[in-house]
């Protein structure tokens, strides 16, 4: 499980901005060679994969926008800070891959329903089938790129963006096998170029299905994996004057961690001395989870306190 970056808001927005902007360079050349190639290689398939592209131009702006927003302090109007706009990112994007992939899978049924009726479909040519290779090789090196920012900034836009490119890789894949199955087989396999269509749309929604189910978690305030929690209550038993922590709740709040938890401790003890202890425990967790962590601790006394 990911845990939240340590660094400064500011840095990481920047660093963001920095993998995000290179993935949008090569979002625009990659589309518009595309298209360019799927027109004049008469390739639907081809086309549809420009329109996948065109989709990562969209949501890397969508990105762009969000994480600015999340990195703005808490204020009086979001006392937990502006974290969930970066997870609200995250369901933009899933949902444009959904749309994107309806798109496609319409255009791709319509060259299919010709084909059954005996119209004969356009043979794609050699340049449609360059273009997928040349996307293949690229977005898999994006995403390489933006998965290894992802994991040292734990950002859930760069994740889904990075999974974004990943798919756009594999759409470009199942283009080429239905390109050159198209083009080395014959007029009679015409049919294959948009049954790889629907290939990429599968490809897409898988994707989408991904991003939207681990996003939808963090919207409703899912609980964090068992294993995190597991982590903090070996932290806070490791103080040997500490007891029982129990009521443990935990979140998200876009790429940071909120640990709400009580504690028992000896009711005899001065309250300096419990809320010093209480102190130990929070610099413990943020320094495992990161300094943004938001924790509650609540302490309650072993032993009764007397009544006047």
């Amino acid at each position: 499980m990911k845990q939240p970056i340590q660094d400064s808001t500011a840095q990481r927005e920047r660093e963001i901005y920095k993998v995000t902007l290179a993935g949008s360079a090569v979002n625009v050349i990659l589309t518009a060679f595309k298209f360019v190639a799927g027109i004049l290689g008469r390739s639907s398939a081809m086309v549809a994969d420009a329109i996948h592209s065109l989709s990562d131009l969209l949501t890397d702006a969508v990105v762009m926008v969000f994480v600015h927003i999340s990195s703005k302090p808490a204020d009086s109007k979001y006392d937990y800070g502006h974290g969930k706009f970066e997870t609200l990112a995250q369901a933009i994007i899933g949902v444009a891959l959904l749309v994107v992939a309806g798109g496609i899978f319409y255009d791709a049924a319509v060259h299919l329903m010709k084909w059954f009726g005996g119209e004969n479909l356009p043979k794609p040519g050699m340049l449609a089938l360059w273009a997928a290779l040349a996307s293949i090789i690229l977005k898999e090196l994006t995403f390489q790129y933006t998965r290894r920012a992802e994991k040292a900034l734990h950002s859930p836009a760069l994740e889904a963006n990075a999974w974004h490119h990943r798919s756009d890789a594999l759409s470009s894949l199942a283009t080429l096998v239905g390109i050159g199955g198209a083009i080395l087989l014959g007029d009679r396999w015409t049919v294959l170029d948009p049954v790889a269509s629907i290939l990429v749309t599968l490809f897409i929604v898988r994707v989408a299905w991904k991003l939207l189910k681990e996003c939808f978690g963090d919207l409703l305030e899912a609980s964090l994996p068992e294993e995190v929690e597991k982590e903090i209550l070996d932290v806070i038993s490791s103080f040997p004057d500490v007891s029982d922590p129990h009521n443990l709740r935990t979140r998200r709040i876009g790429s940071r961690y909120a640990i709400e938890f009580h504690i028992r401790m000896d009711g005899d003890i001065p309250l300096v001395k419990a809320h010093s202890r209480a102190h130990d425990i929070e610099k413990v967790l943020k320094e495992k989870f990161g300094d943004n962590t938001h924790i509650v601790v609540h302490v309650e006394p072993v032993k009764s306190i007397p009544k006047d």
